[in-house]
């Protein structure tokens, strides 16, 4: 039995009494994982941690990305489902949730959570690589918190412009991720192969990604210990101007046909 496939089980189960774990998994038949940065079962207990809202400021970060009653939404890398739950409340039962995330004990956890919560406007994705297996322009807001730094350094990139295509025209897309150093709540820095901080992602490496995927930052919150960058296709902003300057053409043919007074 492999110690990662353990450790998530066990962690998993003690989070969540009742999880029924596979017993192929449970016995460590698991295919092997390609993704080396997915989050750490000893971190689990992070994302529940009872002062989270305190620092995280969900109602904050729901308020930026314009999440209300009826949005369609997506809670990307959605770990054990604490964002899920009030993504789920703040959208209510005529919008919805996509929890999507990498690891089946993930998405497993998420349904007992939400089953036992008595929600019905939350769908589970197994996600795949850069993949997150979203329908293309379907969502109002796609929300990536505090698992960017899961995401290949190379399949960035591609994961953003994916997101972006599964957005509406107007859509947005928000990521919440740590600040440097080693202050709060968040996880120790740790450097990776290349010397990287793997887990504490800089926003300019972010901004760079979404350049590099055709989206601009449109607005940003500096919250206690992270920070968030609300990300929006360019394509957003061309249609807007050619929209505005339609609306003005408009406007001066109908002056233009306007009978004298």
């Amino acid at each position: 039995m492999t110690v990662r496939a353990a450790l998530i089980a066990l962690v998993i189960v003690l989070l969540y009494p009742g999880t029924r774990i596979p017993l192929a998994q449970a016995q460590g038949q698991v295919a092997p994982q390609r993704h080396s940065r997915l989050y750490s079962p000893l971190d689990l207990g992070l994302l529940e941690a009872p002062d989270r809202a305190a620092w995280q400021k969900p109602d904050q970060i729901m308020d930026a990305l314009h999440v209300a009653e009826g949005s369609k939404v997506a809670d990307i890398g959605a770990g054990a489902g604490w964002f899920t739950i009030r993504l789920a409340r703040r959208v209510g039962p005529n919008g919805i949730v996509y929890a999507q995330d990498l690891e089946r004990l993930m998405i497993e956890a998420i349904t007992r959570r939400v089953s036992r919560e008595g929600l019905r406007n939350v769908e589970t994705r197994l996600g795949s690589g850069s993949d997150p297996k979203l329908t293309p322009a379907s969502l109002d807001a796609a929300l990536v918190v505090d698992s960017y730094q899961e995401v290949e350094l190379d399949d960035r990139v591609p994961f953003l412009k994916n997101l972006a295509k599964a957005l509406k025209p107007n859509g947005l897309i928000g990521i919440v991720n740590w600040k440097p150093g080693q202050g709060g709540p968040g996880p120790d820095p740790r450097p990776d192969r290349d010397g990287a901080e793997d887990v504490r992602v800089p926003r300019g490496s972010v901004e760079a990604d979404a350049r590099a995927a055709n989206l601009r930052v449109v607005a940003q919150e500096n919250l206690p210990y992270q920070y968030l960058l609300v990300l929006a296709p360019y394509a957003q902003k061309e249609s807007g101007s050619r929209n505005q300057e339609r609306g003005l053409g408009q406007a001066a043919g109908d002056r233009n046909q306007s009978p004298a007074r």
